[in-house]
C-alpha cells in the first residue's frame, strides 16, 4: 500500500490530541480494502489510517455542559471521534462552543433542516452527517452544501439505514435488501460527486449483521469511498454487542471499514469499550489490559466468577498493555498463566503467583486478588515507564497503530 500518502498529521489549536504516528495501519488477517483518505479534524478516515472509534453523545445536545462532560467521559474511554444529534436550533446554536471545548473531533447528526448543516459548518464542526433522503429540496441545497463544506475544509458523512431506505428504492427492491442500500448510497453519493464534491464517507446500517455483512462487500466492489461500519438499532448492550462483534469481525478481518461506531441501547460510553476491544483483538488497535480466566467447571478449585470480576474491576483504569491470568485449576492454570505477564495458578486454599513463567511467590487464597492487583499495577507502571522513556505514543492518546511483521500462523 506504498501508494497511500504518508502521515497526514494535524494538531489542532483546539487541543485535539493527536493520532497515531504511522499513516498506514493494517491487520494481521488481510490486507486493508484501498480507499481514499478524508479527514474528519485531525483524524484521518481511510486511505490505510488506523480505524478510528466513534460514538454519539444521548444528552441534549443545548445543555452545553452536559454534553461536554459525556463527550469528555467518551475521550477518556477511547473515543476517537463523537457525533451530536441537532434536531432543534436550540441545539445548533450550542455547536460553536461544543465544537470549540471538545477534546475530539465533533460530527454534527442532521436531519430535515439543511440551515442546520451551514450552522454546523460555521460553528467549526470537524464532518457533518447528512442525510439527504431527508433534507427538505436537497436537489437545490445540495451543491450549496458541499461548496459551504469545501471553503470549510470539513468533510461529510452520507449513507442509509434499513429504516430509512427511500420508497421508490424499497419497492423496487421488495424490501432493505443489499442491493437496495448499495443502490440507495451509490445514488447519494452521486450526487455529491457530480458537484465535485469527494471528501464523504458512507454507511449503509442494517439491524441484522449479516445482510450488513453482505451489503458492505457489495458497496466496497464498486468504488474508493471510505467507509463507517455500523449495525443500526442493534438492540441492548449484550445483544448489540453479539451483533456488532460478528458483522465488524467479518468485515474488518476481511479489511473493509475505515471508522465504527457500535449502536447499543446503553451508556455511550459502552459502546466505546466495545469498539474499541473489537479492534484491539484484531490486531487494529494497540492492546491495553487484558485478562485471561477459565470458564467456570467441576475442576476449580476456586471461585474464578468472582476472582475474574475482582481483578477485572480492580484494573480496570490501567492502559498499559498488560496480560493477566486467573486460573482455577491445575489442568490449564500454570500453562496459561506462564504465557501472560501475570498469572495466578490456584488451588488447594493457595495460588501460585507467576510472572513471566516463574513462579515468584504463594499466597493464600483470600491474598490472591490483593497481590495480583499490587503486581499488575507495578508492571504496568514498568510499561509505561519504558513506553514513555522511548518516545511511543501512549494507548490513551488516541487511535493507535499496530505494526504487522508478518502474517498470523
Amino acid at each position: 500500500m506504498s501508494s497511500i500518502p504518508k502521515t497526514e498529521q494535524s494538531t489542532s489549536s483546539q487541543g485535539f490530541r493527536k493520532t497515531g504516528e504511522q499513516a498506514i495501519s493494517q491487520t494481521p488477517l488481510h490486507p486493508r480494502r484501498r480507499s481514499r483518505r478524508i479527514m474528519v479534524g485531525p483524524v484521518p478516515v481511510g486511505g490505510g489510517a488506523p480505524i478510528s472509534v466513534q460514538s454519539m453523545t444521548n444528552t441534549v445536545t443545548a445543555d452545553i455542559n452536559a454534553t461536554l462532560q459525556q463527550i469528555a467521559e467518551l475521550a477518556a474511554a477511547g473515543c476517537d471521534i463523537v457525533r451530536v444529534a441537532v434536531p432543534s436550533q436550540d441545539d445548533a446554536d450550542a455547536l460553536p462552543i461544543i465544537a470549540k471545548k471538545s477534546p475530539i473531533p465533533v460530527i454534527a447528526d442532521i436531519h430535515f433542516q439543511s440551515k442546520y448543516v451551514f450552522q454546523a459548518i460555521d460553528a467549526g464542526c470537524a464532518a457533518v452527517r447528512v442525510n439527504p433522503g431527508n433534507i427538505r429540496k436537497f436537489d437545490q441545497v445540495g451543491p450549496e452544501i458541499c461548496k459551504a463544506a469545501t471553503d470549510a475544509g470539513i468533510s461529510l458523512r452520507i449513507g442509509v439505514n434499513a429504516g430509512s431506505l427511500d420508497k421508490d428504492i424499497y419497492a423496487r427492491y421488495g424490501g432493505p435488501t443489499p442491493e437496495a442500500l448499495v443502490a440507495s448510497a451509490l445514488k447519494e453519493a452521486h450526487m455529491f460527486e457530480d458537484v465535485g464534491f469527494h471528501d464523504f464517507k458512507i454507511s449503509v446500517k442494517h439491524h441484522d449483521p449479516v445482510t450488513t455483512v453482505q451489503t458492505y462487500r457489495l458497496l466496497a466492489s464498486k468504488g474508493d469511498w471510505p467507509l463507517h461500519l455500523g449495525v443500526t438499532e442493534a438492540g441492548p448492550s449484550w445483544q448489540g454487542t453479539i451483533k456488532s462483534c460478528l458483522a465488524f469481525g467479518a468485515l474488518l478481518a476481511e479489511g473493509i471499514g475505515d471508522t465504527i461506531r457500535v449502536s447499543l441501547s446503553a451508556p455511550p460510553v459502552e459502546e466505546v469499550k466495545v469498539g474499541c476491544k473489537i479492534l484491539e483483538y484484531l490486531g487494529l488497535r494497540q492492546r491495553h489490559f487484558d485478562i485471561i480466566s477459565c470458564p467456570s467447571c467441576g475442576r476449580a478449585q476456586v471461585d474464578v466468577i468472582e476472582l475474574a470480576k475482582e481483578v477485572t474491576e480492580g484494573l480496570k483504569d490501567i492502559t498499559a498493555p498488560i496480560r493477566v491470568a486467573v486460573m482455577g485449576c491445575i489442568v490449564n492454570g500454570p500453562g496459561e498463566a506462564r504465557e501472560a505477564d501475570l498469572g495466578v495458578a490456584s488451588g488447594n486454599g493457595k495460588g501460585q503467583i507467576i510472572i513471566k513463567g516463574k513462579v515468584v511467590q504463594t499466597v493464600p487464597e483470600d491474598q490472591i486478588v490483593p497481590t495480583l492487583l499490587e503486581r499488575a499495577k507495578e508492571i504496568a507502571a514498568q510499561m509505561d515507564a519504558k513506553a514513555a522513556a522511548q518516545g511511543e505514543i501512549l494507548p490513551e492518546a488516541g487511535p493507535m497503530v499496530v505494526p504487522v511483521t508478518g502474517r498470523a500462523s
